[in-house]
């Protein structure tokens, strides 16, 4: 991934030192690098892979989250998320075409 491409996005935020530290640690220990550790993460995320989408559900139950979710709100969730890869089945919509949308709608709105 080329840093310097207008098309890409850096992501930034802060911690603490030693989370930082402990993070590289573990990811020494893995042979993964940081940029791959998160871009794969975020992947999983955007990809709805259930094992990231059981993780974000911990999450968002957690009381560090600000207002915790309930239970109700996070099964509400996943049917939703459920209805929609259901209904991009049903539609005959893989990701070439649902990336099609994304650009058609980046074009449309460049500000976003």
């Amino acid at each position: 991934m080329r840093r310097k491409d207008p098309k890409n996005k850096k992501i930034v935020f802060y911690d603490t030192i030693n989370r930082h530290t402990e993070l590289k640690i573990r990811l020494q220990y893995d042979s993964i690098s940081q940029a791959n550790f998160f871009r794969a993460v975020v992947t999983g995320y955007i990809k709805k892979d259930p094992d990231i989408l059981n993780f974000v559900d911990k999450i968002k139950a957690s009381k560090k989250n600000g207002a915790p979710a309930s239970k109700k709100q996070i099964k509400e969730g996943r049917a939703l998320i459920k209805k929609g890869t259901d209904t991009t089945s049903r539609l005959g919509l893989g990701e070439i075409e649902i990336e099609d949308i994304f650009d058609i709608l980046e074009q449309a709105n460049p500000d976003l």
